[in-house]
């Protein structure tokens, strides 16, 4: 058992680096994205086409509430992160199931980045939050959404071969864990479709990712 695998049972719930403070310039993209808002690529394997034909005209200026926009800005770095760890597996994973696992990561929320942003934009919201819901003033995860610390993604890079798949997979299983909770709470609170739509494509895709990562675990 590794030290990593101690540590995620002893402490279920980690510490995260703020997402960060937001410039009084904030990054906004325009409304009237042509690619962002269709959702075109997202996959997580659940089949959603249904969710890109509902995207463009879901994600207007208005048709939004404020469990919409903090389901948008708390994504986009969480995805962002996914997407670093994924990268991390070239030339470090050897497992054929971890690279498959890697490859949808990288089909589906890409993609769903540039979708939200173009949804915040379109509702003139900054891509990224001042301060994060469950999260005090000194950037301390209060809500376990399964981000990774600066300390976890180290450990990480440092893996090769079947260490790495182990870790990989023990982080990815906490991290999609996070993401389905925040995922299960737009359902029940936003307003605009394609956000809610894309909610039930991530609870639904990353909820077979984590019982394939689990299978993974059980036999490496």
């Amino acid at each position: 058992m590794t030290a990593f695998t101690r540590t995620l049972r002893r402490k279920p719930v980690r510490r995260i680096a703020a997402v960060g403070v937001v410039a009084a310039g904030a990054l906004l993209l325009s409304a009237c994205g042509d690619n962002g808002d269709g959702m075109s690529g997202m996959d997580h394997g659940s089949g959603s086409n249904s969710a890109t034909a509902s995207a463009e005209s879901g994600a207007k200026a208005g048709d939004f509430n404020d469990a919409d926009v903090t389901f948008a800005q708390m994504m986009i770095p969480h995805h962002e992160q996914a997407l670093e760890m994924a990268k991390l597996a070239g030339g470090r994973a050897a497992d054929a199931e971890i690279k498959d696992i890697v490859a949808k990561i990288e089909k589906a929320q890409d993609p769903e980045i540039q979708t939200m942003k173009g949804w915040l934009g379109s509702w003139n919201k900054p891509t990224a939050m001042e301060s994060m819901p469950g999260m005090n003033h000194s950037g301390m995860d209060m809500g376990g959404d399964g981000m990774m610390s600066d300390k976890d993604m180290d450990e990480l890079k440092a893996m090769k071969g079947k260490e790495f798949d182990k870790m990989f997979a023990e982080m990815m299983i906490e991290h999609h864990n996070g993401a389905i909770a925040m995922a299960k709470d737009e359902q029940k609170k936003g307003k605009n479709a394609a956000a809610v739509k894309m909610a039930g494509a991530i609870v639904e895709g990353q909820s077979a990712e984590v019982k394939q990562l689990q299978s993974i675990l059980d036999r490496l």
